[in-house]
């Protein structure tokens, strides 16, 4: 089975920096793949890259249907199936939150507005935000406008959803209702790469976890295995420093 994304040989650096190191990843239709490492491990570059956002020095990112991207289909048209959601919300304050939604299928993918706000208000009703369609909004919660960048996204209707630190910035009663709504995306079959510091979150969405540091893939395993018996010292020891919660 050819994967939906494939990574091959990926370089990237900043000046000197060798920031990712010959990465070789592949990525099958609805698998989800969580990236963990320290803090400046390449994780957040890697996603980067594969969204365009970042050049890469050496090697290929392949979509299925697609061929090379940046090569065989230009990087704004690839944007069109690869969605991202960032640690900041990146919603546009002089947009309500309806016209955030719709502003990328009805301006890059030409979409009728009447289609596109018809699967935007079933996403914001699954999401419990409907009645804030028409906010603004300053007048959210960080947690309500992260739930609203993810809305976005997926109203690209993604072949591929990047989701990067989409917690980080959020105070903690709110992180949960976000990552409830990525743990339902997980189980209607999205495919996904996420970055990540909520262990227990990852142990239970991931169909496969990648250590990284050192712009390098260190190991690939199952959740189960990684987070009981991972096999390199430097995964344990990242393991050791991070505060473990079952999510449940």
């Amino acid at each position: 089975m050819s994967a939906l994304l494939s990574l091959a040989a990926i370089d990237k650096f900043y000046g000197d920096t060798h920031a990712l190191r010959g990465i070789n990843l592949d990525v099958q239709s609805g698998e989800v793949v969580v990236l963990l490492g320290p803090s400046g491990c390449g994780k957040s570059t890697l996603l980067r890259c594969i969204n365009g956002l970042e050049p890469i020095q050496g090697g290929t990112i392949t979509l299925q249907g697609h061929g090379v991207l940046g090569r065989d289909i230009s990087w704004h048209a690839a944007r069109q199936h690869i969605g991202m959601v960032f640690q900041s919300y990146e919603l546009f304050n002089h947009l309500s939150v309806i016209d955030n939604i719709l502003l990328g299928p009805i301006k890059a993918q030409k979409r009728p507005r009447a289609e596109v706000e018809a699967q935007a208000d079933r996403l914001l009703q699954r999401i419990g935000l409907y009645e804030r369609k028409n906010a603004w909004p300053r007048e959210l919660s960080g947690g309500q406008k992260q739930r609203i960048a993810i809305v976005r996204a997926l109203c690209l209707n993604p072949q591929l959803l990047l989701l990067d630190e989409i917690t980080a910035a959020l105070d903690p009663e709110m992180v949960r209702e976000v990552l409830d709504v990525v743990l339902e995306l997980a189980a209607d079959g999205m495919t996904m790469l996420i970055v990540t510091h909520e262990m227990g979150f990852a142990r239970k969405v991931a169909d496969r976890i990648l250590f990284m540091d050192h712009g390098e893939i260190i190991e690939q395993a199952e959740p189960e295995t990684f987070f009981t018996a991972p096999a390199s010292a430097r995964a344990q020891a990242f393991l050791n420093l991070m505060h473990y919660q079952e999510y449940t």
